[in-house]
């Protein structure tokens, strides 16, 4: 018990003041998100959208998330990943607010494509900013840092937000407004004139790379888009987390808001209390390549599960696996992306990393639903489950062929 408490200290050991800050600042953020996993849920009982009409509304969202990704990614390397962040983060709060008195398909769609392109501009300045804040030798656990305190505020964003939804849907944007107004408000107050490791390799890029062509662009490093490609095609199916397994629980176990908001917080604090043990464990012991093949594998594993057994606690079991795919992943894709990048291509690097993401927000709920709608749920989660598997056989091809340096 003791060497296991040591080694779970020891993950938290020797990361910088700043990336704490900024786990802090993205802590608070996503506290407020509230209105993202139940949007679905939204559109269906409150707005009565049909559950196409739904995908569409969902499918914009990723749509403006493709093009806040392209130019994020642009701007950071332009003007500076500090004014990126917090004009994203302001800007974000009066769309909050607008956001509840649009009532159609089409007004919505346009108001939630404008919140995600404002909203996803955020992802590539903040990897960015991680990587500047961090020590060189801790990475991994910084990005681990920052991904365990977004899943904390995702497991009491959607927890609150499910009572909140059982009073007014209203609430639920509002609950977001504050939210990034505060986030906002500690970003500009502990980073405005903060120093980083703007001059140190953060992980080598330019000392340790195979590759000679250091300030080549992301769209000419044909292994980096493949693995890309992958990254999004794995996002498209673990992105049914907010969409269609909502709804999954929503008409086929007939939860409420309440109780979708339990399982969904129930997601947020596995992923919080174990990722950093599991990656400073994962770290140390196994390649970025076996790391992220096993994440694809789980992830297959817990849509896999949804049709083998019925049960409240099916849905539990299916999570708990969903989670541990979740943390074995996502960091070790950040990590793999600064490693291809140099220090004058890392915004336009992270931008194509946040961008195979943000793609994946258009055709995960726009396929999701649209599958579930005509062959059921069932057919869905077997679907992706297959693809999932043949993702992390292309992961396990394409990663061999990259020869990372440093994993």
């Amino acid at each position: 018990m003791k060497e296991f408490i040591r080694l779970y200290l020891d993950a938290y050991k020797g990361l910088s003041a700043p990336a704490w800050m900024l786990a802090l600042v993205m802590l608070i953020n996503r506290s407020g998100a509230m209105v993202i996993p139940f949007l679905g849920v939204y559109m269906i009982n409150h707005l009565n959208f049909s559950l196409e009409d739904t995908g569409t509304v969902l499918s914009c969202f990723g749509i403006g998330a493709v093009a806040g990704s392209f130019l994020g990614g642009w701007l950071t390397d332009k003007i500076g990943h500090f004014k990126v962040q917090l004009v994203s983060l302001i800007l974000t709060v009066p769309m909050f607010f607008l956001l509840p008195e649009l009532n159609t398909v089409v007004k919505l769609a346009v108001g939630v494509f404008i919140l995600s392109i404002i909203s996803e501009t955020f992802r590539p300045a903040n990897s960015v900013s991680i990587a500047y804040y961090s020590k060189p030798d801790n990475v991994i656990r910084s990005f681990s840092l920052n991904r365990m305190a977004l899943n904390l505020g995702f497991s009491i964003g959607p927890a609150l937000g499910g009572f909140l939804a059982a009073v007014s849907y209203t609430f639920l944007f509002y609950g977001n407004a504050v939210a990034a107004f505060f986030s906002a408000l500690l970003f500009f107050l502990y980073f405005r004139n903060r120093k980083g490791n703007e001059k140190k390799e953060v992980i080598a890029t330019e000392a340790t790379s195979n590759d000679p062509k250091a300030d080549r662009s992301p769209y000419k490093d044909l292994l980096f888009m493949l693995f890309s490609i992958l990254s999004c095609i794995f996002a498209i199916c673990f992105f049914q987390l907010l969409s269609t397994l909502p709804l999954y629980y929503r008409t086929v176990y007939q939860l409420t808001e309440a109780n979708i908001g339990v399982i969904l917080a129930f997601s947020g604090f596995v992923v919080f209390l174990l990722e950093m043990l599991l990656v400073h464990i994962a770290e140390k012991r196994m390649t970025a390549r076996a790391v992220i093949v096993w994440g694809a594998l789980l992830c297959g594993l817990s849509f896999l599960i949804l049709n083998l057994a019925h049960g409240i606690w099916v849905l539990y079991v299916a999570m708990f696996v969903f989670c541990i795919s979740e943390i074995l992943a996502m960091p070790f894709m950040a990590t793999v992306t600064l490693q291809r990048s140099s220090l004058k291509t890392r915004g336009a690097y992270m931008g194509v990393n946040a961008l195979s993401f943000s793609a994946a927000h258009i055709f995960s709920p726009f396929v999701g639903t649209r599958v579930a709608a005509v062959y059921g749920f069932e057919t869905l989660w077997y679907g992706t489950a297959i693809t999932l598997l043949l993702t992390a056989i292309g992961f396990l091809i394409v990663m061999k062929k990259m020869r990372l340096s440093t994993f």
